[in-house]
């Protein structure tokens, strides 16, 4: 609740709130303010309050009204820049700031923003600080899950005076640390998938795998199939890409074949689809995997209709031991596999993977040597050593008996709140309907020092949704879910 102070006013409190969450991207360009009432009532002000507080905000350009809808935040185009002042929070475009009269016929004047999910909220949102309390919505294990003494006693190992010399002063190989790429094979082999070192070339991190994939394989308006729900930062960056996204609705057992089908053989761009990004294992946000009968139709597409199939399996270390992976099935002849570790060992040491086929891992190696030239050895010498003493087997172990006592406790704490599960609890997230739209929900849980995913971050296009995801490791306790019932209740 907002609290009058003898040097700011209620107006003054709210509209600074507003704003710092608008800069910090906790609300996302185009996403809808609650109405004067709703605000009126969570806040505890009078609605004149609250509508003196969006002028403010109307004044410094951050929001727009529209007839009849509401008040949203703007999406600034690319060319202007906007600032918001560290003390007073005053944001300008570049040639002047409109005033609130001014800013509000401008935005009844521009069209409805129809952009994509803006995945870098997302991103800026799951690693920012609002409070200190357990955030349901962040996609990564809480730090104190990672701690371990075995990384640490595995640089100094790698480190020595004249180790650190030689590996500081020159390029380390271009497709990454032979010892790694030796160890991520018998890795692989261990999963059923045959890839020779040769095939390996580790990454800035499984995002830049996915990144090099694509950059080799696509051009601008190439279509590409994209499971939905699934990850914002995918939709995002393949339409930054300028690709065509085609979304495939993921069900229990996999992708919808009907749809793929259909897209292969009308697709909207003329063309048939270059790739078809899946998380086969572990699926985010479902958490569901893919069954063996769905596997090889999918694979069939792929032959008959000549797309790759990228597979991430960013989860790969929490998977269940005989998971069907498209690789596996596929001996890497049509598949791409992609991984890292930041999921389960050191989100900061930044190590990701890719094994391709061999024809094409020669176009893989330009793309990351225009982006990256090589990647650090020495983490991934690290890295190495860890695997090869089976430090990193053990302490994945660790984690998924950890998981599993915590995504016991959030299930029947969830439930009992009224949730329900749209897919079977697995791996570290719920796929959970509220029974409210869960964007209002993730705005007014903010004041409560909790940050939300709610499910329109996992689509391609923005849509009302009353699902949200949870990480089964951040709501294991009945604090969260108490107040997320009074919340969610009174949104109702």
């Amino acid at each position: 609740m907002l609290m009058k102070t003898p040097t700011q006013s209620l107006t003054e409190q709210l509209s600074q709130r507003l704003a710092q969450r608008i800069r910090d991207r906790l609300l996302p360009a185009g996403a809808r303010l609650p109405s004067v009432r709703e605000t009126a009532q969570t806040q505890g002000v009078n609605p004149s309050t609250v509508v003196a507080a969006y002028d403010q905000l109307l004044a410094w350009g951050l929001v727009e009204a529209r007839p009849r809808r509401g008040f949203f935040v703007r999406e600034f185009d690319k060319k202007k820049a906007l600032s918001i002042d560290s003390i007073g929070f005053v944001a300008t475009e570049k040639g002047g700031c409109p005033g609130a009269q001014s800013g509000l016929a401008q935005a009844a004047a521009e069209p409805p923003i129809t952009s994509p999910i803006n995945a870098t909220a997302l991103i800026r949102g799951m690693f920012h600080h609002l409070s200190d309390k357990p955030q349901p919505g962040m996609g990564v294990f809480p730090p104190d899950w990672m701690a371990s003494t075995f990384m640490t006693a595995a640089v100094r190992k790698v480190v020595s005076p004249v180790a650190l010399q030689t590996a500081s002063l020159s390029y380390g190989e271009p497709k990454g640390d032979p010892a790694l790429r030796q160890a991520l094979s018998a890795r692989l082999r261990s999963m059923a998938i045959d890839a020779a070192p040769g095939q390996i070339i580790t990454t800035v991190g499984a995002t830049h795998a996915l990144d090099v994939v694509s950059r080799t394989l696509l051009k601008p308006g190439d279509a590409v199939m994209v499971e939905e729900p699934g990850w914002a930062v995918e939709f995002a960056r393949l339409d930054a890409l300028g690709a065509r996204i085609l979304p495939v609705p993921r069900g229990p057992q996999g992708p919808d074949l009907d749809v793929m089908a259909r897209y292969c053989e009308a697709s909207p761009t003329g063309a048939p689809p270059k790739l078809f990004v899946s998380v086969s294992v572990l699926h985010n946000p479902t958490g569901q995997s893919l069954s063996p009968g769905h596997a090889h139709r999918v694979l069939q597409l792929a032959h008959q209709h000549g797309f790759y199939v990228v597979e991430d399996d960013t989860y790969s270390h929490i998977a269940p031991p005989h998971a069907t992976r498209l690789c596996a099935l596929d001996g890497l002849r049509q598949t791409i596999y992609v991984s890292g570790f930041a999921k389960i060992l050191a989100p900061n040491w930044r190590v990701g993977f890719l094994a391709a086929p061999p024809e094409l891992t020669e176009r893989l190696l330009d793309t990351k040597l225009l982006g990256t030239l090589t990647t650090p050895s020495l983490l991934e010498k690290a890295l190495a050593l860890c695997m090869e003493q089976g430090q990193l087997r053990r302490h994945a172990e660790r984690i998924r008996t950890r998981l599993d006592g915590a995504r016991s406790r959030s299930v029947k704490l969830a439930l009992a709140a009224g949730c329900t599960f749209v897919a079977e609890p697995a791996g570290l997230f719920g796929w959970v309907d509220t029974g409210v739209d869960t964007e209002a929900l993730a705005q007014r849980m903010l004041d409560e020092g909790y940050l939300l995913a709610p499910g329109a971050l996992f689509h391609a296009a923005r849509k009302p949704s009353t699902l949200m995801r949870i990480n089964f490791a951040t709501t294991q306790e009945a604090v969260f879910w108490g107040v997320f019932s009074r919340v969610r209740d009174a949104l109702r």
